[in-house]
């Protein structure tokens, strides 16, 4: 069974960063794209990142471009999103998904606030 795992999450002042990662027991995890999702309360879940499956590639919504950087360790079968400069429409639950699959993870909280 597929199991997909976010850390990292918390409260952070405004102009502050989070690091937030997604520990992935997927077969074949470098076989997969992978990608960032949020949903802030009352929204529906907007996509946030994307990552190719060897990191060559990545996709940025407008919102987060120059702020937030996806990176992935393959040997580790971990996704990453590195958030800097938060914003307090920044706070979301942010979930790891596998585009191709439809897999979800349970999301971690992203509050920004002073």
């Amino acid at each position: 069974q597929v199991q997909l795992v976010e850390s990292g999450g918390g409260l952070v002042q405004p102009g502050g960063s989070l690091r937030l990662s997604c520990a992935a027991s997927l077969r074949a995890f470098r076989l997969h794209s992978m990608a960032w999702f949020r949903q802030a309360p009352g929204n529906e879940r907007v996509f946030v990142a994307s990552i190719t499956e060897r990191g060559g590639s990545t996709t940025y919504a407008d919102s987060v471009k120059g702020r937030f950087a996806i990176s992935r360790d393959n040997a580790k079968n971990t996704v990453y999103l590195q958030m800097n400069s938060l914003k307090p429409e920044d706070t979301a639950v942010y979930y790891c998904v596998v585009p191709a699959s439809g897999y979800w993870g349970q999301g971690t909280q992203v509050t920004v606030s002073s």
